[in-house]
């Protein structure tokens, strides 16, 4: 295969120019660590990126504080990924957290530890993470070239020869593609590396949104309670249509990746007690994120449901019984009143409607059968699922280039000689908590430490693929 800069182009080069030039696409957390890596290995790094500035996902990580590792151990850390968490194993061999944390000390940037072991800089402030790296890049004699759109990776002979851009070709012994996902284009990240990937061979598996708020068939009653932000609820996700959802199979313990508590086959697909909020379009919130990507998944299977347990500390007995008390307690008292002590004021007028009990009924005049309605709406408030926001909207891209083509040892490719990938341009993706940045650290550590030392070799790239394949 030949894909690479017209003969003439490639006949004028000065060999010189380019036996030793790595030149890393991307300008985010990975990029930056594989650029800095590779130039303290000695190459001689071009750091390419789109936008008028590098790190600009990492500026606006952990609303603008930077969420940059967790403090978990490893192998929770790992189960964050999912099946291709495995992946990571050597990576984080060689770069992990800790090693991230003395980094960033080196540059005067300290750090601490949250709740649910997020690690962030001790000033909350992302900058100065981007700073550190900068100083990191030009301490190593790395050339940052900003508003520079990269349209392909040049290849002749199955080799890389550099890559190519509106303004020219440019030169180099080795490419890290460092383009980040499909999300946050504002970002720079809106699926360039896929596309260049795909052009040179590489599979690249489905791109889903990850950590997406998701969007409910139900509209009207979201945003009815639009605003309202739910705190300690357990929020279910089911397989079919709302209707059919079966209370009593919520689980009393957390579901999902990253959780030692395994999922069952059966009609729950994941569940996590937390935070969550009611929008416009549907739900949101922080456990909402966290299980979008199972939702997505299942959605294209058949129809998905959620329901909400707004009293998931009462059991639906003791929640009964609490009703049947207070109604007895407060029997003249009108429903709505009744309401304002269990529930948000934005969801009483929504729980009387879903309910159709009268607004004013006295406490003492409302029936079993009402209060089991009452029981249902607190215990399983359920909505139908229509789908995710877009992809623009979604944290993490799910999917990418597929990790059976590209050497977890070195990051590189598999399937063309001098090529590398790091962070979410491969098909790796966590929940949230510090573990999307830190494959990318650790990933682009590796990719720029190998493509420092590649050397071309004599074998023909594309009877490499025909072997691989």
């Amino acid at each position: 295969m030949t894909d690479g800069p017209p003969a003439a182009a490639c006949e004028s080069l000065n060999p010189e120019m380019v036996s030793n030039r790595v030149i890393v696409v991307g300008a985010g957390a990975g990029g930056m660590m594989a650029a800095g890596r590779a130039a303290e290995r000695g190459a001689k790094v071009l750091l390419l990126e789109k936008t008028d500035g590098p790190g600009k996902k990492i500026l606006v990580s952990g609303k603008s504080r930077c969420n940059l590792t967790n403090a978990c151990d490893r192998e929770q850390f790992l189960s964050m990924y999912g099946p291709n968490g495995r992946f990571l194993h050597g990576a984080f061999h060689r770069f992990f957290r800790d090693d991230l944390i003395a980094f960033l000390k080196t540059y005067g940037v300290e750090t601490k530890t949250e709740r649910g072991g997020r690690v962030f800089p001790v000033s909350d402030n992302a900058a100065d993470v981007v700073e550190a790296f900068r100083r990191h890049l030009l301490g190593n004699g790395v050339e940052i070239r900003t508003g520079v759109s990269v349209s392909g990776v040049a290849v002749r002979d199955g080799r890389v020869e550099g890559v190519r851009t509106p303004e020219g070709f440019i030169p180099a012994r080795a490419v890290v593609l460092a383009t980040g996902g499909a999300t946050w284009p504002a970002t720079g990240s809106s699926g360039d590396g896929y596309r260049m990937a795909a052009r040179l061979g590489h599979t690249v598996t489905k791109l889903r949104p990850a950590l997406v708020p998701l969007v409910v068939k139900e509209i009207a009653r979201a945003k009815s309670m639009q605003g309202v932000s739910l705190k300690n609820v357990r929020l279910t996700a089911f397989r079919g249509p709302a209707e059919r959802i079966d209370p009593a199979r919520t689980p009393l313990k957390d579901i999902g990746r990253g959780l030692r508590q395994r999922r069952k086959k059966g009609p729950v697909i994941e569940s996590r007690m937390g935070e969550m909020l009611f929008t416009h379009f549907g739900i949101g919130g922080p456990i909402t994120l966290l299980m979008s990507l199972s939702v997505v998944e299942a959605l294209e299977e058949g129809p998905v449901s959620v329901a909400i347990d707004l009293k998931p500390a009462l059991t639906e007995e003791i929640l009964r019984a609490r009703l049947q008390r207070d109604f007895d307690q407060f029997g003249k008292r009108g429903l709505r009143n009744l309401l304002a002590g269990l529930l948000p004021r934005k969801m009483v007028e929504p729980c009387i409607e879903m309910t159709g009990i009268p607004a004013d009924r006295p406490g003492h005049q409302i029936g079993a059968g009402e209060r089991e309605r009452l029981l249902g709406f607190l215990k399983a408030l359920r909505f139908n699922i229509r789908g995710p926001l877009p992809m623009t909207a979604a944290i993490v891209t799910a999917g990418g280039v597929s990790l059976k083509e590209i050497d977890p040892k070195t990051m590189g490719s598999r399937l063309v000689p001098g090529l590398y990938f790091c962070g979410e341009v491969m098909d790796i993706d966590a929940d949230t908590g510090g573990y999307n940045l830190q494959a990318a650290f650790s990933t682009g550590y590796v990719a720029g430490e190998a493509a420092s030392a590649f050397q071309p070799s004599l074998e023909d790239g594309s009877e490499k693929r025909r072997k691989i394949r």
